[in-house]
């Protein structure tokens, strides 16, 4: 499988339930990445929550050149279902310290170019100090050129993103505070 389908993350851990499945119905792919974090299921999930606030990747690209906080921001562990994540994403799914299931936003530019996707992020335990943290991606490209475009850059686009966003985050959670 290309290091674009699939960073970081070994065959059993793709086979894992990761509740994104539930919201692309009849997904073109499917795009894995994983990290491991020395730090707390909940340390590392209130990471996860300051996506609320922003996308944690590289901020010249898509924060509008703003950095990503590099302190946890008190109330963005107040999840509910339908808020807006990193500005084009809409929370559909979580469970406290296990995952956060992201969708894109329908009607938006967004959803134009990139086509129906859905993202969990998921933590695994492995010692009370430390889990692995897998992402799936899963995505029904749009119709015609731009889908086309988006099957051959999408992957490869995300991996450098995402690749950044999870080691920022496992930065972050690594900080003894």
């Amino acid at each position: 499988m290309s290091v674009a389908f699939s960073w970081g993350i070994a065959e059993p851990e793709r086979r894992l339930p990761f509740p994104c499945d539930r919201y692309v119905d009849r997904a073109d792919a499917a795009y894995f990445r994983g990290i491991t974090v020395r730090a707390s299921p909940t340390t590392l999930f209130r990471w996860l929550c300051q996506m609320r606030a922003a996308p944690y990747s590289y901020d010249w690209i898509d924060n509008g050149g703003r950095r990503s906080p590099r302190s946890l921001t008190p109330g963005l562990d107040a999840l509910a279902v339908g808020q807006s994540v990193m500005r084009i994403f809409t929370l559909v799914d979580f469970a406290k310290d296990r995952h956060l299931t992201l969708r894109i936003k329908h009607g938006t530019s967004a959803f134009t170019l990139f086509g129906d996707l859905a993202i969990t992020y998921l933590i695994v335990p492995e010692t009370s100090e430390r889990c692995r943290l897998l992402a799936k991606i899963v995505v029904r490209y749009p119709r015609g050129l731009t889908g086309t475009l988006m099957r051959w850059g999408l992957p490869w686009g995300d991996l450098v993103m995402m690749r950044r966003q999870l080691l920022n985050f496992k930065t972050l959670a690594e900080i003894p505070r």
